[in-house]
């Protein structure tokens, strides 16, 4: 079974415990953070204080804390982030020229290490660290802000990687990031998916957080 990671980037910023709380309770396994710092993308989210907060929360549920670092010279962030609950850290490649330093100094800190890359990146960027990560993000939007589109040529790219990671006999984690909702989930699994980040399609429309995370549920138990 896939799984649903609900960005927290998507809840009422007043409220992020109890929005947290309220999606891991209808059942996802792991907890989203978008860390965003007005450089690396247009606009400024959170930092180790809000993963501090939410860490307890998803320990309470045995969520995982994934935390994705938007920033630029990330590494001067992991150990801050690891010591405030993150069990899993993911940079860019676009802001790493030395990712294998990095990669070392996530394990380090004792996280998983994961490595993203924006829509207009070619997935070849990623040739030489994909037999190392723990986890590849395609991003399918570009980011900055939630309740994008998702870009249509994300899934060639999430397929490609699929089948990198295979032949690797790799077992890290294909995740994807941006318009993901329940209309594109189970395509986005056939593709070579397995964590689905969705923030919109969580915290959004007239639906309970439960219910939206039901209609995730339901549509991924459809028959592949």
């Amino acid at each position: 079974m896939p799984i649903l990671a609900p960005s927290i980037l998507a809840a009422d910023p007043g409220r992020y415990a109890a929005c947290a709380r309220e999606a891991l309770e209808a059942g996802p396994e792991w907890l989203h953070l978008d860390v965003m710092d007005g450089h690396f993308v247009p606009n400024i989210t959170f930092g180790p204080d809000v993963v501090r907060a939410l860490a307890p929360v998803a320990r309470e549920h045995d969520a995982r804390v994934d935390v994705h670092l938007m920033i630029e010279e990330p590494q001067d962030y992991v150990d801050a982030f690891a010591e405030a609950g993150a069990d899993l850290l993911t940079v860019h490649v676009e802001t790493c020229p030395h990712l294998h330093r990095v990669a070392q100094q996530v394990w380090d800190a004792g996280c998983e290490f994961g490595v993203a890359l924006n829509p207009a990146t070619p997935p070849g960027h990623l040739e030489s660290i994909l037999p190392l990560a723990d986890l590849v993000l395609v991003m399918s939007v570009n980011p900055g802000f939630g309740g994008q589109s998702f870009i249509p040529q994300s899934k060639g790219k999430i397929q490609h990687l699929r089948r990198q990671l295979n032949a690797l006999g790799s077992n890290a984690h294909l995740q994807v990031d941006g318009g993901v909702h329940p209309g594109n989930a189970m395509d986005l699994l056939r593709a070579g998916a397995d964590v689905l980040v969705a923030g919109s399609a969580i915290y959004g429309g007239d639906q309970s957080v439960a219910e939206n995370v039901e209609a995730f549920r339901s549509a991924l138990t459809l028959k592949v």
